[in-house]
């Protein structure tokens, strides 16, 4: 009854941005599943409030890749196929690969000391186990880099598929955690990091290239070892 009576609270305080904060942050963890369906009325009435914030916070959700409307009016947390997956990590490499090009040869001081920033609270968060700090931090790390690369059409493309890519690291968070110490978890960081500290486009591509295959492997191991063919994601 406590926290019913908090989250109310809450909502009523910070409206429409307290509902899209709650609802991405339960999607990103896999608390509302792939797939879910998301219902403006039950929201409105868990929430404590007009079904207007709800309508706004999907809308913001729905830019960001992580709400779907069907045709039908149908709106629900967007599906992951499993079968797409090759398809996403090309995407993610592609882009990977260019903003952290730009970084590298476009960056400021002021640039490389936020990029710097965002690591270290990423691997404090590493060192703590926190999955949700580390989701979010390891997104804010390379958004640093986005920015730095100073081409807003990549930052946001970007920021959409580092979005899509927080669900999938919080599926298999503990299977990373016990394959990989700290400092492995933070080294192809430290490379990227270096390369765009030396100006160097070429090598920073490489360790981009090589940060989004750790992740292809990783989540493919993962699924080998833990998952079913015929376990439902989507």
């Amino acid at each position: 009854m406590a926290k019913e009576q908090e989250v109310e609270s809450g909502a009523r305080r910070h409206g429409g941005r307290y509902i899209y904060e709650e609802l991405r942050k339960q999607i990103l963890t896999l608390k509302l599943k792939p797939g879910s369906q998301l219902d403006e009325v039950s929201l409105a009435a868990q929430f404590g409030l007009s079904r207007s914030p709800v309508r706004d916070a999907l809308a913001r959700l729905i830019t960001e890749g992580l709400v779907t409307i069907l045709p039908n009016r149908t709106t629900l947390v967007t599906p992951f196929e499993i079968e797409e997956f090759p398809k996403y990590v090309a995407a993610l490499d592609l882009i990977q690969r260019a903003v952290t090009r730009l970084a590298a040869s476009q960056r400021t001081d002021e640039d490389l000391a936020a990029i710097r920033k965002a690591d270290t609270a990423y691997m404090e968060a590493v060192t703590s186990g926190d999955f949700q700090a580390m989701s979010e931090l390891n997104k804010a790390f390379h958004m640093a880099i986005a920015d730095a690369g100073k081409n807003p059409y990549f930052v946001s493309y970007y920021e959409r598929l580092l979005g899509e890519g927080q669900r999938l690291l919080h599926l298999h968070f503990d299977y990373i955690i016990s394959t990989a110490n700290n400092e492995k978890l933070g080294r192809d960081h430290e490379d990227i990091i270096e390369a765009i500290a030396g100006r160097d486009a070429d090598a920073a591509e490489k360790a981009a290239h090589e940060h989004t295959m750790l992740f292809q492997r990783r989540f493919l191991d993962y699924m080998q070892q833990n998952l079913t063919a015929k376990m439902a994601i989507n």
